[in-house]
């Protein structure tokens, strides 16, 4: 079944229906698989593109008239295997075209453009209108009135017109079938026998979050070296200290330190220690980290930001396990595990002389790549259950409820902050959703509200010609679309509802193929 009410959220439809109104003065109906309107009830306030619409709306009569044609048009569609026909209107010239939504050859209702006027009003239509007119509680002069604002639709823009009204058909079975597939993907990864739920503190059953479980496994009866590169908010620490407390060392001290929080000299005391008297302030000697830590695990964060200076000292202690504290002179030797990590391009930082080569190769013996959230975004529903279970947990009120509107925003949103973003928005949405159980889309933070508006069409132009109008659309969701389907040209062609050589006869006409993509995102414009 299709949820008609999510249709009015969705951005191309829309914009679709902005430009038959402005185009064409048509409206817009949505028609379930029995017959009846569901945008659109008797009785109910509506702002209406068509004089005759709006008339017909306000009585009785008309609404009546208006409901057997949705009726009439439904019977007509679903017994004709075209994709769209016209059906005849209410009050004689004016008709309605009607589009059909299927999938998998299972009719779920249909779009109606109404009213439609193909030829000038004839003098003996004329006549006949005034009848039609009483029929519908409306007066002739209103109607024909209306008629004579209304524009005929003939020759190429009729095509024009069907085209624009079978792509609102098709965003709507587009958006259905993506919201029924990733339905099913979280629903078959939720029923997934044997896959981990957490890794320590860790959690995700993502592919990506499996394969990174299997490499710690891999690796937790090693004394390695081991470099821990992601994105800020993917989790970094909690993956060293999985690494630590699942070590021959776990029973010893883990000791973190995050290098971009200290100055050159503060962060040489603080990982070396000093003697007394060597600097000003130091009026005894301290015990630097590296003697902390000794026979356990030393996690040494952000050390892209640590100084050429310190690299040099760092790869000392890597490599024999001995230090020079500040103003020392004697030797000290210590057994640590060394665990690093970096947001940062180590490679690159190598070439342009900001990171030691010899050092990244030292504390490179074992890496780890950790996913940012937007590759593994079937993880996101158990986060969320997780971070509102723990909040509610520790407030000490009923377990909170995401509302699905506000889920599919969630699941869209990139989450450029990752896990860290993510906890600290589902924490807010605990605070501000007060006594509710239900937490709506409304309280989502703006970005993550309007994030679903910028990744759509933004804007398609409504003067101009139509020709050209329709092919910047047309460009516009098969860029998209490729975007979205990994540039699965089968699978697109089938969401379109053209066939692949059509397909790829439209990617090549308007230069659409990956690599000029690619290189138009790298260089800033547009392809």
């Amino acid at each position: 079944m299709i949820n008609w009410e999510e249709l009015k959220h969705i951005h191309v439809i829309r914009k679709l229906e902005e430009i038959l109104g402005n185009w064409f003065s048509t409206d817009i109906f949505f028609i379930d698989e029995k017959g009846h309107f569901t945008n659109w009830q008797p009785g109910e306030k509506r702002e209406f593109r068509n004089r005759l619409s709006a008339l017909l709306a306000q009585s009785p009569a008309g609404q009546r008239q208006l409901q057997r044609l949705a009726g009439e048009a439904t019977d007509r569609i679903v017994r004709s295997e075209k994709t769209h026909l016209i059906n005849a209107g209410v009050i004689g010239p004016e008709k309605g075209l009607i589009s059909r939504i299927a999938i998998d050859n299972e009719f779920l209702g249909s779009v109606m453009a109404y009213p439609v006027l193909e030829n000038e009003v004839s003098a003996s239509e004329k006549s006949k209108i005034a009848e039609a007119a009483k029929n519908s509680d409306l007066t002739p002069g209103d109607v024909e009135k209306t008629f004579a604002g209304t524009k005929p639709i003939r020759g190429a823009d009729m095509d024009y017109f069907k085209q624009l009204v079978d792509l609102v058909s098709q965003e709507i079975i587009t958006f259905h079938t993506e919201i029924s597939r990733r339905e099913e993907r979280i629903s078959a990864l939720n029923q997934e026998l044997g896959t981990r739920y957490r890794y320590d503190n860790m959690i995700g059953k993502s592919k990506p979050m499996q394969e990174l479980y299997a490499l710690l496994d891999k690796i937790k009866q090693s004394e390695s070296t081991v470099l821990i590169q992601g994105e800020n908010g993917t989790g970094k620490e909690l993956i060293a200290k999985a690494v630590h407390y699942n070590s021959p060392r776990k029973e010893a001290a883990f000791v973190t330190v995050n290098c971009s929080a200290f100055n050159e000299n503060l962060l040489d005391s603080e990982l070396f220690g000093h003697v007394k008297g060597s600097f000003t302030g130091a009026v005894k000697d301290k015990k630097g980290l590296f003697e902390s830590a000794d026979k356990g695990t030393l996690f040494l964060d952000e050390i892209g930001d640590m100084s050429p200076t310190m690299q040099v000292k760092l790869l000392r202690v890597v490599q024999e396990g001995t230090f020079l504290p500040v103003g020392g002179t004697d030797m000290r030797k210590v057994d640590v595990r060394v665990l690093a990590a970096t947001n940062k391009d180590l490679k690159e930082m190598i070439e342009n002389g900001g990171f030691r080569e010899d050092l990244y190769y030292r504390i490179n013996v074992i890496n780890v790549n950790v996913p940012p959230l937007r590759d593994r975004k079937e993880d996101i529903p158990v986060l969320v259950d997780f971070f509102l279970d723990r909040g509610c947990k520790e407030k000490g009120i009923e377990m909170k409820q995401v509302a699905k509107r506000a889920m599919e925003k969630i699941y869209d949103y990139a989450w450029p902050g990752n896990i860290r973003e993510l906890e600290n928005e589902i924490e807010r949405l605990i605070v501000l959703s007060g006594d509710d159980v239900k937490i709506n889309g409304e309280l989502l933070s703006p970005r993550i509200k309007e994030w679903g508006e910028k990744a759509k069409v933004q804007g398609v132009r409504i003067q101009g010609k139509l020709k050209d109008a329709l092919e910047e659309l047309e460009k516009t969701m098969i860029r998209e679309g490729l975007k979205r389907t990994n540039w699965n040209k089968s699978r697109l062609a089938k969401e379109l509802g053209i066939s692949r050589a059509g397909l790829i006869m439209k990617v090549e006409k308007y230069g659409l193929d990956k690599r000029r993509i690619a290189r138009a995102a790298a260089e800033g414009t547009e392809a």
